[in-house]
């Protein structure tokens, strides 16, 4: 049985999405200053993640939807699948040491402060 809303009804809830993702935004842009600062990165991807999840129901209205779980779910396996690969990719780099991002050289093109 489907439930008709009016366009003032539609309106109204696409308003409050809108306060809550500039809510969410505010404690972004706070956050790192004013409480749980040792734990900024989580945080941070936690807000991203709900507003995420808001955009996606709301405004791309995925929100009536059946295969949203499914999707969800798949799209977790591709981030954890390739999270393992890089992660297993750069544990065995062989080129660490011509790496500029490994290798023991500054970017000012120095050696590090250990060689001396």
């Amino acid at each position: 049985m489907a439930t008709t809303k009016t366009y003032e009804e539609e309106r109204a809830g696409y308003y409050k999405v809108l306060v809550g993702l500039l809510v969410l935004t505010a404690v972004t842009l706070i956050q790192p200053t004013m409480f749980l600062e040792n734990a900024t990165f989580g945080v941070q991807m936690l807000i991203g993640v709900i507003k995420a999840w808001m955009i996606v129901m709301y405004y791309m209205h995925m929100k009536g939807e059946k295969l949203i779980g499914a999707s969800v779910i798949f799209a977790m396996f591709l981030v954890a699948f390739f999270f393992v690969i890089v992660m297993i990719d750069v544990n065995h780099f062989q080129f660490g040491d011509v790496s500029h991002i490994t290798s023991e050289v500054t970017s000012a093109g120095g050696s590090s402060a250990t060689d001396h």
